[in-house]
């Protein structure tokens, strides 16, 4: 009988502390923040999803649909043609995506245009080569919310526009829609002026609206004369013209600047940075329209708005 109650001694002193450390075990894993359903997303999104370091989880497709050279040589998809996107839970609840699409010239708008009407954010646009034929470009998209499922949902649907511009003409075009303008240089410069507010210059048939804004850098202020600036340029007719230009933003007027310009039929063909450092530091978009040109200012304003 003592040497029972001693074994019954000496096996609670062992199983007390596995059970206090498998209790601490047990809360640690269950404070844990809960993983991604790289499975949901798959779905979601409609393409194999993989989980990858840090619970990122990835989705991706290759650009072997359109052959591509680059500086003469033929390039491979894998060396570069690559489109992504990474989901990665958020530390307080909710989930980001970013990501990077290829897209060719004619795919830039109607992808940009399914990211606004999901929810995403087009985060930069730019080239990786030069000399390649025909000219690929890249997209950079971003996102956050708390439904990963419903950011694959966007993301799915910015590659579906993509292949639908594609599966309607297998080559990628070589220009926008609509007629090239006659320039006879001729245009209403008062409505212009009215609709934009300043005096713009004239320059052999060019009439370009100029905005500057200001910065500081290496301890001084810089502004207009060192490309601080938003401009305008129509080129054309007073009945049909193409405007051209940039616009200086700050980075929380990226987006809203973009909105306005694409409800307005503006293309959006760049957008990237021009220097590094800078208070406050200033984003760059290139963007390029067709039509009406007093319609044109009134998108061009449209977006100045979203500044002021």
């Amino acid at each position: 009988m003592p040497d029972r109650r001693r074994s019954r001694r000496i096996f609670v002193h062992w199983l007390a502390p596995l059970i206090l450390l498998t209790g601490s075990v047990f809360t640690a894993v269950q404070a844990q923040p809960n993983g991604l359903d790289a499975n949901a997303i798959g779905r979601a999104a409609g393409i194999k999803a993989t989980v990858k370091d840090h619970g990122v989880v990835r989705i991706g497709w290759s650009r072997d649909d359109v052959p591509v050279t680059v500086d003469g040589m033929p390039f491979p998809p894998a060396a570069g043609l690559g489109s992504w996107a990474a989901f990665k839970a958020l530390p307080n609840g909710g989930v980001m995506v970013m990501g990077d699409s290829v897209v060719f010239e004619d795919e830039i708008t109607p992808a940009m245009d399914a990211a606004f009407a999901h929810g995403l954010s087009v985060t930069g646009l730019h080239n990786h080569f030069v000399f390649d034929r025909p000219p690929v470009y890249y997209m950079h998209i971003g996102g956050h919310g708390q439904d990963a499922a419903e950011l694959a949902k966007g993301m799915r649907a910015v590659w579906a526009a993509i292949k639908a511009v594609r599966a309607a003409d297998p080559t990628p075009a070589n220009e926008f829609s609509g007629r090239v303008p006659d320039k006879t240089g001729e245009f209403d410069i008062a409505a212009l002026r009215a609709i934009l507010g300043t005096k713009p210059s004239v320059n052999n048939g060019v009439v370009k609206f100029s905005f500057g804004r200001e910065a500081t850098m290496h301890g001084t202020t810089i502004g207009a004369a060192m490309g601080i600036a938003t401009w305008a340029a129509f080129t054309g007719n007073a009945q049909y013209a193409v405007v051209d230009g940039d616009f200086a933003m700050t980075a929380e007027e990226v987006q809203p600047v973009m909105h306005a310009l694409r409800k307005a039929g503006i293309h959006i063909v760049a957008l990237h940075s021009h220097m590094l450092g800078g208070k406050p530091l200033y984003y760059f978009l290139h963007y390029w329209g067709k039509g009406d040109p007093e319609a044109l200012a009134r998108g061009v304003q449209a977006a100045l708005d979203t500044q002021q």
